[in-house]
């Protein structure tokens, strides 16, 4: 199976540990990984700031760069949530939306695409709070969020299951939003940061020793809060325990 991998902007800068955890996966898996080497944004920047249009160039080169493949991966349900959804500032044709539909998330496409039914080599003996991206949650449906009255679901839980030594903490408001929303931290900083905060202290509560995400900006958001109020919590990005680190 041949993978285009996507890495997002900010996690390239900021977690690349990440990005390499996520190739070295999927090669785990028996998949046979390629890196296009000029790929940049998905365009979710310009989207979230209400400059749709300004995506244009950032979505011709996605669409350029990952064409050929039969599936396109990224560790990011936001921005896969943007190519699948909101990549639209460009001419709708075959190719375009071909690459759109082949375009997975990291954890639906193990969980929908290949299936995995074990990750032999990973252990991670810690309690885990999961935290839900709201584009992966409600975009792309990588777990039933608590207002639709459905059969519960969860992808990354049901991968983290899996994982030897995995507990589970449970937040009282598990699928409430962090606070990050892309560019809403920085049009309204107060409230970001006090979510991001609340989201912390929930899961303290909980027991969780860690939270986990399949998405590096909202960790990195609720790292921050961390650190200003003084909680010892620790994070990690799912592909990362499913690679097989144990801290």
């Amino acid at each position: 199976m041949r993978v285009g991998l996507f890495i997002p902007c900010y996690m390239d800068a900021f977690e690349p540990e990440v990005g390499v955890a996520t190739l070295e996966l999927l090669e785990r898996l028996g998949c046979t990984v390629e890196y296009p080497v000029d790929q940049t944004c998905c365009g979710q920047p310009m989207t979230n700031t209400g400059c749709h249009q300004d995506a244009a160039g950032t979505e011709a080169l996605f669409v350029k760069n990952f064409s050929s493949y039969e599936f396109i991966v990224a560790p990011s349900g936001s921005c896969v949530h943007q190519v699948r959804v909101n990549m639209t500032a460009i001419e709708q044709t075959p190719e375009v939306r071909a690459v759109r539909q082949r375009t997975f998330e990291l954890t639906e496409f193990l969980h929908d695409v290949l299936k995995v039914s074990a990750f032999p080599w990973a252990s991670f003996p810690h309690k885990i709070g999961l935290h839900y991206n709201c584009n992966s949650l409600r975009g792309i449906n990588l777990a039933s969020p608590s207002e639709i009255k459905t059969v519960p679901f969860s992808k990354p839980r049901a991968l983290l299951e899996k994982v030897p030594g995995v507990e589970f903490a449970e937040p009282t408001r598990w699928d409430e939003c962090c606070g990050f929303g892309g560019t809403f931290n920085v049009f309204e900083p107060a409230v970001s940061v006090k979510m991001g905060q609340d989201k912390v202290s929930d899961h303290s509560r909980a027991g969780a020793e860690y939270i986990v995400s399949a998405d590096s900006s909202c960790l990195l958001h609720q790292k921050g809060c961390a650190r200003h109020i003084g909680n010892p919590i620790k994070f990690m990005h799912i592909a990362r325990i499913l690679n097989g680190a144990s801290a």
